[in-house]
Parts: structure tokens; C-alpha cells; sequence
């Protein structure tokens, strides 16, 4: 696995050292109290994937409204405890955020996923796109354990079609009772149900694509996270919504609230215009959704029959 930023700018390479010292000062500062065996709570590994790694990002820094590449990140630590989310990660997640949307100090989203050694490796021995692509591509950004990431065994072609058709047959009817649920509360004037059900409906969409495409599911309600990871893999999707305004890029954010707000604040506010916005950006969500999917699993169950017809010597 490489150690250098050589294939980057340098104006990359410093971005990529500000996301690397807020992660581990977001994990001091969660760890900071921390007792017993917590106590020798550590990083072990931050590895870069995706674009900016393989090289071929995109940068649209005149147009808000096209794709720009995010900086995907797999942080490694050494306790199984220290990949919850919510309560050792959540302030770092919003100070990427604020660093890319506010302060304006890193131009590209970053976002990052959080494993142990071991929860990598079993990755890799199940053969998941996702870590196999890392294992292949990914760059060092620190390491403070030098022992390397077992080899991929990759999954053969039937394998993987079953998995990814299992993943999508229980993921996209899900969302999409989801947005039923969600448009019966719109309907009854329960926004804030409404709001949380739309949030739902938009997590299991991308987590649909995710697990169909890499059978990979970040543990993560986070929608802008779930938005980038799935956008990096089919830019199709970028379609959804409009982010060339200050006004769109808000509206997503409503949604965003809507899964903690929605479902646990009295004074959540989201109006029926706001939530016709959602519900049109939803249904043109869906489709790309349903079509890149599909496209997936038509090209895996190709790829499937092939192998099979191929071992057992049928032309």
C-alpha cells in the first residue's frame, strides 16, 4: 500500500493533513475521559480510498452545482467500541462539515468510515468491493501499526450477484414503505413524523445502493455521508438535488434535521412547501436509485451465468 501523496497537488495534500489532525483531535477530545481499558484507546491507521487516491477526482470549485469528488477516509482503531459513531465521532463529522461548508478551510467534502483491524480484514477475507478497493488503492495518510491488511479474496461472479440481489430486495422496498409511511403523516399535517419518515426514506436509498454495489453498509444515518459515498460510485445520482444555491444546499439539511429533530424535538419546524420540495426530489431520487441498481445486478448475473456456463463446458 502506498505512503505517498506524490499524485496530488500540493494544495490537496495540506487539505488532506487539516482533515487528518481534526480527526485526531475530534478522538482526543472523545477519548480524553476516558477509563479503564478505553484508556489505551488509539488510531492505528488513517488510509485514503476512493478518487483521490486511485487519482481521477473531480474538482468543480466554479459551479456548486456540479460533482466535486469528496475525500474518503477509513480511520482504523483498536477497539471495537471506538467505531460507534454517535458517541465517539459525531463532533469530528460536523467539524469536517463546518471546515468544508463554513469556514471554507478544506475545499472538498470529507468523510470517513471507522473500523477496527480485524472488522477490515474479515472485509477483505469475504471478499467486499469496498475494502478490496482500498487494499488496492488506498494511500497511508498515518499508521502507528505497521502490520498490512490481509489479502482480498474476492468473491466469485454468483457470490456477489446473490449478495447484491439479497442487499436491494430487502433495501428498496424498504425505503419505498418508507416514503409511504412518510407522505400518509404529510397528509395528516404530522410533519415533523413526516420529516423523519423522508429521512428514512432517503438513508435506506443510499444505503441500497451502497450495499448493492460494494455489499458494504456504513453504520451511519448520516445522509450527507450516505449522499457522497453513493454519488462517488454512480454520478447519476448527484441529480437528485440541486445544491447550486444556498437555498437548495438548506433544504438538504432540513432533511438532515429531520432525523433527530423530526423525531425527538418539539420545536422542529419544517413547512408544507418545504416538504413538497422533498417528496419531488424523492421521486426523482427513487428511479436513479431503481436504475443503477438494476444495472448492477444485470451486469453481475451476466457475469454469474458466464462462469457458470464457462465451468461446466456449455458454449
Amino acid at each position: 500500500m502506498r505512503t505517498d501523496l506524490n499524485h496530488l497537488p500540493i494544495a490537496k495534500q495540506r487539505e488532506l493533513d487539516r482533515v487528518v489532525e481534526m480527526l485526531f483531535q475530534g478522538f482526543r477530545e472523545a477519548t480524553q475521559e476516558a477509563t479503564g481499558r478505553r484508556k489505551s484507546a488509539r488510531i492505528l491507521k488513517v488510509i485514503l480510498f476512493g478518487s483521490y487516491a486511485r487519482g481521477d477526482w473531480v474538482d468543480a470549485p466554479f459551479d456548486a452545482n456540479q460533482f466535486m469528488s469528496d475525500y474518503d477516509i477509513l480511520v482504523i482503531v483498536n477497539q471495537k467500541e471506538l467505531t460507534d459513531g454517535a458517541r465517539y465521532w459525531e463532533e469530528t463529522e460536523q467539524r469536517l462539515f463546518d471546515a468544508h461548508q463554513v469556514e471554507k478551510v478544506i475545499r472538498a467534502p470529507a468523510n470517513f468510515i471507522v473500523h477496527t483491524l480485524q472488522q477490515v480484514n474479515d472485509g477483505l477475507s469475504h471478499g467486499r468491493p469496498l475494502f478490496t478497493e482500498i487494499a488496492k488503492d488506498g494511500v497511508i495518510l498515518y499508521q502507528s501499526d505497521d502490520r498490512p491488511l490481509a489479502k482480498p479474496k474476492p468473491k466469485t461472479p454468483e457470490q456477489a450477484y446473490a449478495m447484491s440481489k439479497e442487499y436491494f430486495e430487502d433495501l428498496f422496498p424498504g425505503a419505498m414503505w418508507r416514503f409511504e409511511l412518510a407522505k400518509i403523516s404529510f397528509a395528516h399535517n404530522r410533519f415533523s413524523d413526516a420529516a423523519f419518515d423522508f429521512h428514512q426514506t432517503c438513508e435506506k436509498l443510499y444505503k441500497c445502493v451502497l450495499a448493492t454495489l460494494t455489499l458494504y453498509v456504513p453504520r451511519s444515518t448520516n445522509i450527507v455521508f450516505l449522499r457522497s459515498m453513493s454519488e462517488g460510485l454512480d454520478r447519476r445520482l448527484f441529480e437528485a438535488w440541486p445544491r447550486g444555491t444556498h437555498a437548495d444546499r438548506a433544504m438538504f439539511q432540513k432533511l438532515k434535521d429531520g432525523y433527530r429533530k423530526g423525531k425527538y424535538s418539539r420545536h422542529f419546524d419544517i413547512s408544507v412547501e418545504e416538504l413538497e420540495w422533498i417528496i419531488g426530489r424523492i421521486n426523482v431520487l427513487g428511479p436513479i436509485v431503481h436504475e443503477v441498481c438494476s444495472e448492477h445486478l444485470a451486469a453481475l448475473k451476466i457475469r454469474a451465468e458466464t462462469e457458470t456456463n464457462g465451468s461446466s463446458g456449455v458454449l
